[in-house]
């Protein structure tokens, strides 16, 4: 167990599995109490609460789904019974999101409102939510995506709640400068997650195309993710703000 966030309490969006779990568990590492927020799979959203347990650390569950208009009160809710409401947030991670794989012609209106309801609207209010308990010098994080500065035809509504993400990021980091509360977004690219199993594992042909795109020539890993996402919520990143940090591998560079 490490000592870099001993004492600080993190809230992770969406950490019952992928990136979110990876990061749960890499703050907890480090000392942090994390809130394991998930929208409906208990089941894993308690292994990586327990995860963290066997390791040494400390985590709870906080179920809330995010994207309809209960979701940030539950949210709440839930942190509070298990920390009481005057508990302080000290990291806050915007990790919860949905993908939309569909060129402009195929893009419904219950799909676009869907995906910017889960992955803007509610980093949005789970934020403004949160500021009144983020104690200065916190740290915010939110996870975008590699394609806001790669082209993504065949995804281009997701692309784009991913691109107001970055703006909130800019725009926040300014605002809240004052209480040296920083605000930054990871980038991440083609990563093995559940979300991208069903045309990614046990597909040779798209395994070795995705590995491809980066420079570093691999499919991205969670961890590897998280530990960029680690390092923004440390005091090491404390003269970090308002940036994009890209971890897609550098994919099509």
């Amino acid at each position: 167990m490490g000592t870099a966030l001993r004492g600080k309490i993190a809230l992770v969006t969406g950490a019952g599995r992928g990136i979110g779990r990876a990061t749960a568990e890499r703050l907890a590492a480090e000392g942090a109490v994390v809130a394991v927020n998930y929208a409906r799979d208990e089941a894993a959203a308690g292994k990586t609460v327990e995860a963290i347990v066997a390791r040494g650390g400390r985590a709870f569950p906080v179920r809330a789904e995010l994207g309809v208009p209960a979701g940030v009160d539950e949210l709440f809710a839930a942190f509070d019974r298990e920390l009481g409401a005057e508990a302080p947030l000290d990291i806050l991670v915007n990790n919860a999101g949905i993908s939309m794989h569909a060129p402009i012609e195929q893009v419904t209106p219950d799909m676009y409102d869907r995906g910017f309801a889960v992955n803007t609207r509610a980093a949005f209010f789970v934020t403004q939510r949160a500021l009144p308990r983020i104690p200065d010098g916190g740290r915010i994080v939110i996870v975008t995506s590699g394609v806001t500065r790669i082209a993504f035809p065949e995804g281009i509504a997701y692309a784009m709640t991913k691109g107001a993400l970055e703006t909130f990021t800019l725009t926040l980091a300014k605002h809240l400068g004052p209480r040296g509360i920083t605000v930054n977004n990871v980038a991440p690219g083609i990563v093995d997650t559940d979300t991208n199993a069903a045309w990614l594992r046990g597909n040779a042909e798209a395994w070795r195309a995705s590995a491809a795109r980066a420079a570093l020539g691999r499919v991205g890993a969670p961890e590897d993710v998280a530990d960029v996402v680690a390092f923004l919520a440390s005091g090491d990143a404390r003269w970090v703000t308002g940036t994009t940090v890209d971890a897609t591998g550098g994919s099509h560079l």
